[in-house]
């Protein structure tokens, strides 16, 4: 019989040891090197984030300049490679209300798969990820299981897994099952976007670059393979700029951007999701943010309104820019 995982300690102990942090493993499947004693399928690390929202027209410009620095990330190829997520959270949203109220200590849960919904298996390779913010450091940890057995550590059926299992491995797989029980956590949104990513060479062996375009979601039917529609969350118009890195931003990454007047700004896809899905205000006060600020400029910056519609729209799903990218068979049955 399956069982969940309990520990007698807290889980706000689980944060990311030293040993964790030397297995520094890219959340979108960059090299690692385990240096624990112990084969674990568990892998952390810790890194800063910058983000940024780029326009269509500039993103050509940006390619080029992030190639003359860096390289094509060995899973990126010529054109990137799709992402998609399903966040859990209680349903008071306990998650999303700690990421807009500024918590210096806050975390989320996600099951996430690279690839093709259509390839997407009861067996398939997904991870279970628990990333979260300590102060201005972004932690992640996340393990590798067949999606069945991730759906199964995620629920209240619970997962035992097969073999032996590093301590390490372990306690993650105890604080994934502790949250969801103690919190009763369940599936609240479902993200996909394209990715493209480039990697840090020579002296930036530690950067990473993703751009993320036509960020999607839905807001039921939370199986990762699902036929049902996706709709946009964010205007086609723009795509996401993530700058990641161990320990310092390189000043030629602070140039770029400044020489082409992108702004930073603090845009969460989960957050953005919810918003779009009319599940939440934007916050208690309803206050603006960077993201509103940037989306009251419009296509030119010269103060229209968007063009596209972010929070609100048309019932219909599906767009001109190909939003409806739902598998094209039934959606595989995992229990």
């Amino acid at each position: 019989m399956l069982r969940r995982f309990r520990r007698e300690s807290s889980s706000h102990s689980q944060e990311p040891s030293e040993a964790d942090s030397s297995v520094l493993h890219s959340a979108d499947h960059t090299a690692s090197t385990d240096r624990t004693a112990t084969a674990s399928r568990l892998h952390a690390f810790n890194r800063f984030e910058i983000k940024y929202l780029v326009p269509h027209d500039q993103a050509e410009e940006l390619r080029q300049e992030l190639r003359r620095h860096m390289d094509d990330d060995a899973y990126s190829g010529d054109g990137g490679y799709p992402i998609t997520s399903v966040y859990y959270d209680t349903a008071q949203l306990k998650f999303y209300w700690e990421k807009i109220e500024g918590l210096k200590f806050r975390r989320k849960l996600r099951v996430r798969h690279y690839g093709k919904a259509d390839d997407l298996t009861p067996e398939s390779k997904v991870f279970v990820e628990i990333k979260q913010r300590v102060n201005r450091v972004t932690q992640k940890r996340r393990v590798a299981l067949p999606y069945r057995d991730a759906l199964r550590l995620c629920s209240t059926e619970g997962y035992e897994p097969e073999g032996e299992v590093s301590s390490r491995e372990r306690a993650f797989l105890d604080e994934v099952a502790t949250l969801v029980g103690e919190l009763d956590l369940r599936p609240m949104v479902t993200t996909g976007y394209h990715r493209e990513a480039w990697v840090g060479r020579e002296a930036d062996l530690g950067l990473r670059v993703t751009l993320d375009h036509r960020l999607r979601g839905r807001d039921r039917d939370f199986h990762l393979s699902s036929e049902s529609p996706n709709r946009l969350v964010l205007p086609a118009r723009l795509s996401v700029l993530e700058v990641k890195a161990n320990e310092r931003v390189p000043a030629w990454v602070t140039d770029l951007t400044a020489r082409m007047s992108l702004d930073v700004v603090r845009i969460s896809k989960y957050c953005q999701s919810v918003q779009a899905f009319g599940l939440a205000p934007r916050s208690t006060m309803h206050a603006p943010d960077e993201v509103d600020a940037v989306l009251g400029a419009g296509p030119a910056g010269a103060g229209q309104a968007p063009a596209d519609p972010v929070t609100t729209g048309p019932t219909d799903p599906t767009t001109t820019d190909g939003v409806n990218d739902a598998p094209n068979r039934k959606s595989v049955l995992v229990r």
